[in-house]
């Protein structure tokens, strides 16, 4: 049976030889980590021996990774950073902690940031990462302690807590229906629509909703919510957008409602929580302040 603490190197066998491989030598090496060259080859070697594999190739005076190792300093390296992360965690947890938050960008810009001033007078003590993307967030693969999340609360291994539903509406420059103003739903079928690409089924599912036929072709698709929002102030179109976060453009008549008719939809924003980290108290912080934050908006 294979012994367990074999498979279990010291960090300084590690380190030398993540530093070695990294610098491609072990006087380099020896510099950064304030070593001898002669401590780094025996610390590389006796774990070359533990291992009873090959990490270095010994050509006279240089060192060149094997296969094996290549791939082996790839996962230390990876592993070593994740250490390093942890302990400095753990360190400036003591004035607070830290909180990874990931964001989608468009209610990140729109919503959160205005607001968030208020969450960090409250607790001065957490220092705040932010993220934001588009895909979907991997709490297996990404140092986050927290996502703010649109959709539905099926994540495995996660904790949810709903915040709040929106209200998209069908919206477009004044200029566009200035002679013809839609007055049904059959009449915003007749005209150009723009689509957000993720949330590729909103038009088809407003059309549904209200009984009317969703027309051929699909119109123009845009990425980013900034673009297909000035794709419809610059007349390009019809967009169907949630209300709160085009208030400003619909405040400004840069944006008008076409038809109060919003899209009802399951889907929500949720705080999205990996469960070991359901009960971290920047997170608990942040959850708090979410829900005071949403329940002042109804």
């Amino acid at each position: 049976m294979l012994n367990q603490r074999r498979l279990i190197p010291s960090t300084s066998m590690l380190m030398a030889f993540e530093t070695a491989a990294r610098c491609g030598s072990f006087t380099a090496a020896a510099q950064e980590l304030n070593l001898t060259q002669g401590a780094i080859s025996r610390q590389v070697s006796a774990l070359e021996t533990q291992l009873n594999i090959t990490l270095f190739h010994r050509v006279r005076k240089s060192i060149q990774l094997t296969e094996a190792g290549k791939i082996y300093a790839l996962d230390i390296g990876a592993a070593l950073k994740m250490i390093r992360n942890a302990s400095l965690n753990a360190m400036r947890e003591q004035q607070g902690g830290i909180l990874n938050l990931a964001i989608l960008p468009t209610f990140g810009m729109r919503w959160l940031m205005p607001r968030f001033p208020d969450f960090l007078k409250q607790n001065p003590q957490i220092t705040v990462n932010f993220t934001s993307k588009l895909s979907p967030f991997d709490f297996s693969n990404e140092n986050l302690h927290a996502a703010i999340h649109f959709g539905l609360p099926d994540w495995p291994g996660t904790d949810s807590c709903f915040l709040m539903n929106e209200e998209a509406i069908p919206v477009s420059a004044p200029s566009l229906v200035e002679k013809n103003p839609p007055h049904s739903p059959k009449d915003i079928a007749s005209l150009p629509l723009l689509n957000l690409e993720t949330r590729p089924e909103a038009w088809a599912d407003w059309f549904e909703q209200n009984e009317v036929k969703s027309p051929a072709g699909g119109g123009m698709t845009f990425e980013q919510f900034a673009l297909v929002t000035q794709a419809a102030i610059a007349g390009l179109g019809v967009a169907i957008l949630p209300r709160f976060l085009i208030q400003t453009e619909l405040d400004r008549d840069e944006l008008i409602t076409l038809l109060d008719l919003p899209i009802k939809s399951a889907e929500g924003y949720y705080l999205m929580t990996p469960t070991h980290r359901a009960s971290y108290a920047p997170t608990i912080a942040l959850r708090k302040w979410l829900l005071e934050q949403t329940a002042i908006e109804d």
